[in-house]
């Protein structure tokens, strides 16, 4: 169950928020329009961030992303876990396991939010947008499949920057993560997001990323 556990929260960090949803939601698709461009014009990112698990855990580490199609999350040591997207596939290590899974990216969550042309309609509904909590809240669900759970992005009001996204699974498990020092439009280490197994001890090695 432990290991069950763990793999779920790592593939919930991809895409991981907050408030039960209320009986009377309403969206406000000006809000919704906000968030569409800011993604769309979202094309390298790097922050730190605190993930919170649905145990109550807190891990640490460092994000980077570049749209469409990459991202990375690396955890602090003395976790060895990582995830990367490369552009075509997402892969999860467990360092403790010293596992690797992977799946095509268009097969989970995170293709919503890498993909070229960002939209919160067709694929996407949302559900709810709401300004509480000191933020501006938008959740959403797959449309063919709402009862798998829900993504919430949360923005600062003040300069509508994301700050914190969180997902509920269908069982009601949910990953909260939290940005810091968010830093946008920053030139990225394309090796950043080359797959590169752990294991390996050749020091010539090569990470697999697709252009």
């Amino acid at each position: 169950m432990a290991v069950l556990m763990k793999r779920f929260v790592l593939i919930a960090s991809i895409l991981g928020l907050f408030a039960a949803v209320p009986a009377q939601a309403a969206v406000d698709e000006g809000v919704v329009k906000r968030a569409e461009a800011y993604f769309q014009k979202l094309k390298t990112a790097q922050a730190r961030f605190i993930q919170t698990n649905t145990n109550g855990q807190q891990l640490t580490g460092t994000f980077y992303l570049s749209r469409p199609g990459k991202l990375r999350f690396e955890y602090d040591p003395p976790s060895k876990d990582f995830v990367v997207a490369d552009g075509k596939f997402i892969y999860f290590y467990d360092g403790e396991l010293e596992e690797q899974t992977n799946a095509p990216i268009g097969t989970t969550l995170a293709d919503f939010f890498l993909r070229k042309d960002f939209t919160l309609h067709g694929d996407l509904t949302v559900k709810d947008t709401r300004d509480t909590g000191g933020f501006i809240q938008i959740e959403v669900t797959q449309t063919e499949d709402p009862g798998e759970g829900t993504l919430t992005f949360a923005f600062t009001p003040e300069n509508f920057t994301l700050k914190k996204w969180r997902v509920v699974d269908a069982q009601g498990a949910l990953t909260e993560v939290e940005l810091f020092y968010l830093k946008t439009g920053v030139e990225l280490d394309k090796k950043l997001f080359g797959y590169v197994d752990p294991r390996l001890k050749d020091d010539n090695r090569k990470p697999r990323f697709n252009e």
